[in-house]
């Protein structure tokens, strides 16, 4: 079956986001590979356009990222992917079968726990100056680096043997945990993994921001 949709929207889907935010980019990036129209709205985070009546109307928590596809709102990067994966690809980015969405969802929970917290909050320090211990942070990250690098030594996807919304939801703060001083040079399976989901059709990549990078 093709990467890209099965159906299409009527109208373009709005995506509110920030450029920089990975979890804006999950997003991003399976808008994309699915071949989907949409419109990027960038959310002022540091005018708190986030926190206003107007956006809390789009998602109660005022947070980023919120897509508006026709008159249905979804918030929250890994429902947004959910969504657009069944309304518009059922079956292909989300297994049908319980054993292969037992295998996606456990690499879902893994980017809302162990990546959150791990080097999307390193680098959340060296890019905003988040207060967290920047040595507990990015010694988590290479913990859970070291086990996907584990696992896709034998097997090129995170949950199977193709593309599905684990690497689409994993993919971005790993690609872009140098950012936050977690080195990938130890970690060739994850390596190759990245390189893979970069040569989908359609993929886009998140700017790269170069500030608190060691030299």
């Amino acid at each position: 079956m093709s990467l890209t949709a099965i159906h299409r929207p009527d109208a373009p889907i709005v995506l509110h986001g920030y450029k920089l935010s990975g979890h804006s980019h999950r997003a991003e990036l399976l808008l994309a590979l699915l071949g989907l129209p949409y419109e990027f709205r960038e959310v002022d985070l540091a005018g708190g356009e986030q926190k206003t009546p107007a956006f809390l109307q789009k998602n109660s928590f005022g947070q980023i990222p919120v897509i508006e596809d026709g008159a249905t709102v979804i918030a929250d990067s890994n429902a947004i992917l959910v969504y657009l994966a069944q309304r518009y690809a059922p079956g292909r980015w989300l297994p049908l079968d319980p054993v292969g969405q037992a295998k996606v969802q456990r690499w879902l929970t893994v980017a809302a726990g162990l990546v959150a917290f791990g080097p999307a909050a390193a680098r959340l320090v060296t890019l905003f100056r988040a207060s967290f211990d920047t040595q507990e942070v990015i010694a988590r990250s290479h913990r859970l680096i070291a086990v996907m690098d584990l696992e896709l030594g034998v097997q090129d996807w995170l949950a199977g043997t193709a593309p599905t919304l684990a690497d689409v939801a994993v993919y971005t703060y790993v690609a872009h945990a140098p950012e936050g001083n977690v080195s990938l040079d130890d970690y060739p399976n994850v390596r190759a993994w990245l390189a893979r989901v970069e040569a989908l059709p359609g993929f886009v990549a998140m700017p790269v921001s170069h500030v608190g990078l060691r030299a």
